[in-house]
């Protein structure tokens, strides 16, 4: 067939590009190539339209011990002889169409990411972003994803220890679905994802090729419209048992010594795995495709190239010690195959019985090789002036205060999400566990050590709509926050940078300002960005999502007996808050649910406030002066309260500051500020040691729960609002729906 720009504007490539790829070969592509091209110069696989700005976020210093994207995920020195393995990716596109295989393949995807460097996965976190939970499309989404996630991580044997899910109108159509992998190596075991060594054999290892996924990595890269479900074989099949064997396997075969180096096919596929270790290594290879076992018969080249079937590795091993690699994957009962060798040209030749059928420079495709990289244009968004003319003053204060708590306590967004992680398995698995004691992170024992991971995923998109420069910051600041309420000092930050279309001004304006954001928060944590993903054209007819630069962050607990958690221990501890309150109201679900107000400007925040603050939070906690540590976050201090005394049935008699508006006090969500309690013969020490602005609130109750005086019934009673919230929702829904159906 005669290849044209035409063909390659149906491979979601450009004029511009179709023409840089004749320049780079020296003649016009074959489709084949022309295909390849497609995929590895996808926004997804390439970054093009974020590379230069990526670049900015600080990449090493730390305990990290290989540069942020070296290899497939990012590697942090934890001592003992154990480095801490981790990444976050999304799964947006595929989770929209098809949510359970959507989501389960992210999770066995970024699992992949893990144990390919020669890492076991540990623990498992999600961020999920959904619309309103009252519609039908909403629910049918989030049963899906939910079934995906906990179907697949609980069949691996890989415990999901945590997350965050958020519900509003901008996901309605294009939700968010984010994984995240932590995994343990012991120093001097992990493998790179390169090729060397001319003559070497290149195996293919893992579940046979379909043509499920195919035009994956593409497809992420566009907007999702009401024709996108015509593209659902553009979604991959998993299956956690098989990928349950490929780990061990894998992991046994890293003992061998005879692997040079190992790369998952993840988005994609042959030709993303063969090129990026290609490149790295600066060599190249000669790949017969006719040897790639398949599942379906008479597959195209291109089919074989591009296919992203899941469980699926590409491996480089040492000249004759090919047997000795295979037996171990026959022994797991999995398919292994050599489908070539290494050359020295830097050339991807790929055959199909004999014949040639693409021959494509590895340097050219991959990302900081050829691929392009655009500066895009972008300018500040129109909306914003709504924003700078929001008057927190000027908003009436309802003099029902319960009535308010009430609702907000109700909110998918803030409510329990038991019938959520009830479907995932926290403690799966015998290496390492999850301590499932109630705090702002993730606690997971590290196996033969006194020492522990906090592990956390956090992003509130309201405030990075309002502001992303502040609003990013405010990401990584949430996060640290919560390792360090834990107990831990935070390590590293790996995020998925979840944006609209790129090729929109003011979408583009959003991205640039967030990374600016975490950029400066990272530099000051000493929290040196990993990697992550970078997910764009999150957008549908109706506009773009909110700006949602997820931060997953891992931290250590060099002695889990330092570990910290947020319930109210005992009746007659003190509460403080501990950090500067304000009379702010910014992006509050107070003002956004109750008040009814769309934009707002971000709450307060001081970059320097925060860092002092958690200096003196950790001093505190490693001094045992305090009994619980628990941040204010979505609905502010009472809804910190109330979730700080739901673990032991305890309540709480406290008053607000009478300087300030009673429903900002109580419902506001000004930054840097953490709820914790002191035992009342530890007061005293508290108060000389405390190192930032504290203020003394009350203290624990045994049940009651009174406000300004004013009672306001039961712990008990708010626990059952907070924790049947959701499933109530849900069962009132299924019922009408089921009623219509009469």
């Amino acid at each position: 067939m005669e290849i044209t720009v035409k063909t390659a504007e149906q491979l979601r490539l450009t004029k511009e590009e179709f023409e840089l790829i004749k320049e780079k070969l020296g003649r016009t592509p074959n489709f084949n190539e022309l295909c390849a091209f497609s995929a590895m110069w996808s926004e997804h696989c390439s970054y093009k339209n974020s590379i230069k700005w990526l670049k900015t976020l600080p990449r090493d210093g730390g305990r990290m011990l290989v540069a942020a994207g070296e290899e497939n995920a990012g590697l942090m020195d934890i001592g003992d002889g154990l480095g801490v393995v981790f990444k976050i990716e999304s799964h947006n596109h595929p989770s929209a169409l098809e949510p359970f295989q959507g989501a389960a393949t992210g999770v066995g995807g970024i699992h992949r990411d893990i144990f390919t460097m020669g890492a076991r996965p540990i623990a498992a976190l999600n961020s999920l972003r959904f619309g309103k939970l009252h519609e039908a499309k909403t629910q049918h989404l989030l049963a899906g994803v939910v079934h995906g996630i906990g179907h697949y991580g609980n069949c691996f044997g890989v415990p999901t220890v945590g997350g965050e899910i958020y519900f509003d109108q901008c996901y309605h159509t294009n939700p968010l679905v984010n994984a995240m992998s932590v995994g343990i190596v012991n120093a001097g075991e992990t493998v790179s994802a390169t090729a060397e060594g001319t003559g070497n054999p290149v195996i293919f290892v893992g579940s046979a090729t379909g043509k499920d996924g195919i035009g994956g990595a593409s497809f992420a890269s566009a907007d999702i419209t009401s024709e996108s479900v015509q593209e659902l074989p553009a979604v991959q099949v998993g299956d956690p048992f098989q990928e349950k064997k490929l780990l061990e396997a894998c992991l046994e075969v890293i003992q061998t010594g005879a692997v040079v180096g190992m790369q998952d096919m993840g988005a994609a596929g042959i030709i993303c795995s063969t090129a990026e270790m290609s490149a790295k290594g600066g060599v190249g290879m000669r790949i017969d495709l006719d040897k790639v076992p398949t599942r379906q018969k008479d597959m195209k080249a291109w089919e074989l190239l591009l296919s992203e079937s899941q469980e699926r590795m590409l491996l480089v091993a040492e000249k004759g010690k090919e047997a000795e690699v295979i037996a171990v994957f026959e022994k797991w009962d999995l398919p292994a195959s050599v489908i070539g060798t290494v050359t020295d040209n830097g050339l991807l030749d790929f055959y199909m019985n004999g014949q040639l059928e693409a021959s494509l420079p590895a340097e050219e495709l991959v990302l900081g090789g050829g691929a392009p990289q655009y500066d895009r244009e972008y300018k500040e968004p129109a909306y914003l002036k709504k924003i700078g003319a929001f008057n927190g003053a000027s908003i009436h204060q309802s003099e029902e205060l319960k009535a308010v708590a009430e609702q907000l306590i109700t909110l998918p967004s803030i409510a329990s999400k038991r019938w959520i992680y009830n479907q995932y398995d926290s403690m799966v698995g015998t290496v390492n566990t999850s301590t499932n004691e109630p705090g702002d992170a993730a606690v997971v024992t590290i196996k033969g050590t006194k020492k522990g991971l906090a592990i956390t995923t956090d992003c509130n998109s309201r405030y990075v709509y309002a502001d992303p420069y502040k609003g990013a910051m405010i990401a990584v600041s949430e996060a640290a926050r919560n390792l360090v309420c834990s107990g831990a000092q935070p390590l590293g930050v790996t995020n998925c940078l979840n944006f609209g279309n790129p090729y929109d001004p003011e979408v583009y304006w959003q991205f640039v300002n967030a990374i600016k954001g975490m950029g400066d928060a990272c530099r000051k944590f000493d929290t040196p960005v990993t990697g992550g993903n970078v997910s764009f054209y999150n957008q549908n007819p109706d506009g773009p999502v909110n700006p949602t630069p997820t931060i997953g962050m891992v931290g250590l607990l060099e002695d889990l007996n330092n570990k910290m958690t947020l319930d109210f221990k005992n009746e007659g501890a003190m509460i403080y808050v501990l950090g500067k309150q304000s009379d702010d109201l910014g992006s509050s679900e107070y003002v956004y649910h109750v008040q009814g107000i769309t934009h707002s400007a971000a709450p307060y925040f001081e970059l320097e406030e925060e860092f002092a603050l958690q200096q003196a939070l950790a001093k505190l906690i490693s001094n045992k002066t305090i009994l619980s540590a628990h941040d204010i976050a979505e609905g502010g201090l009472f809804i910190t309260l109330v979730e700080s005394g739901f673990n032991r049935g305890l309540g709480f008699d406290i008053n607000t500051n009478p300087s300030l508006r009673k429903d900002a006090a109580l419902f506001g969500e000004a930054q840097s500020r953490v709820v914790i309690s002191v035992a009342a013969d530890k007061t005293a020490q508290f108060e000389k040691e405390a190192g930032v602005v504290f203020e003394k609130i009350g203290t624990v109750t045994s049940g009651a729960i009174r406000i300004n005086g004013e009672d306001w019934g039961t712990i008990a009673g708010w626990q059952t609002k907070y924790d049947t919230a959701i499933e109530s929702f849900l069962a009132k829904e299924s019922a009408a729906e089921a009623m219509g159906g009469l």
